[in-house]
């Protein structure tokens, strides 16, 4: 009976020992992503591409109230991009119909609370100030400033999109009741979401990741302030388009909100990014300009 009692002790201790190699190994990993994704700023900047971004926001009928389809020409800089709009679509519902737009915040201005979102939406989730892709800083946790605030476990290895990777799982050092912050403003993030990351095991740089929030809308706010928001997570898949250079290649999310229990909408955005085209120092850029 001892002995058995010494054999389950053992056990205990190398699962418990093999389980802080597991996630010392994951912390690792993603201090070398950290580094990787840094450095890659360089490269990225020898290349132009296509990007197509799509929002929509659709009332609880299912009814789409709004939509915009925009279409740029992007130039990575050293801290930024440099996007030029090539053609855009809007409309947005009056009544039974859908009046159509022709330029970004057309809508916003002819007091169209559902176009103000789409407007914001964009603004803060696809042009962040201060990002390499646009795309916030403080929703995916790449970047070494980001890295202290998560703690990472290693699930495993697998295979995707035809390269070896590490699956990589993550969550906050400290959760919070109520923190939700989804781009925007970049001084005051709260690092709360969860998620997976596969890594790609020869360059280490991310192939996937996807995160959702950490903690639901407390109930108490739900209740008494009418305010819920569901299924808000966010996914990117990233492309190696040349040696050391990869960029996000999709990159989206969809949530519903409600706000003082009449206004529910769902929300959806997707950015794609195709047509990777490398250039030289002495190549000359043209783009097309918006139609008129």
């Amino acid at each position: 009976m001892l002995s058995k009692f010494y054999v389950a002790l053992a056990l205990l201790v190398v699962a418990v020992h093999m389980g802080a190699k597991e996630t010392g190994d994951a912390s690792a990993i993603m201090e070398k992503v950290a580094a990787n994704v840094a450095q890659t700023v360089e490269a990225r900047r020898h290349y132009v591409y296509k990007q197509r971004v799509v929002a929509t926001v659709a009332r609880s009928d299912g009814k789409i109230s709004c939509k915009e389809t925009s279409e740029y020409t992007v130039v990575p800089q050293e801290s930024t991009t440099e996007k030029t709009l090539t053609r855009f679509a809007g409309e947005c519902r009056d009544g039974n119909r859908m009046v159509p737009h022709s330029e970004p915040g057309a809508g916003r201005r002819n007091d169209h609370a559902d176009s103000a979102i789409v407007d914001e939406l964009v603004d803060g989730l696809v042009n962040a100030k201060g990002s390499r892709d646009g795309i916030p800083h403080s929703l995916f946790p790449l970047g070494p400033d980001e890295l202290k605030y998560y703690k990472f476990s290693l699930k495993g290895e697998t295979v995707l999109q035809g390269r070896r990777v590490f699956d990589i799982r993550f969550e906050p050092s400290e959760v919070r009741d109520l923190c939700i912050h989804v781009g925007g403003d970049e001084d005051n993030p709260c690092h709360q979401w969860k998620g997976e990351v596969w890594i790609d095991m020869q360059e280490f740089q991310p192939v996937r990741i996807h995160t959702e929030m950490a903690k639901g809308v407390p109930w108490g706010v739900r209740l008494f302030l009418g305010i819920n928001i569901r299924q808000l997570g966010f996914s990117v898949t990233y492309l190696r388009a040349g040696e050391g250079a990869w960029f996000p290649a999709s990159y989206g999310t969809e949530f519903r909100i409600t706000v003082l229990w009449g206004y529910k909408r769902t929300i959806t955005l997707a950015m794609d990014n195709s047509e990777f085209r490398r250039t030289d120092a002495s190549s000359t850029i043209q783009f097309d300009g918006p139609p008129e």
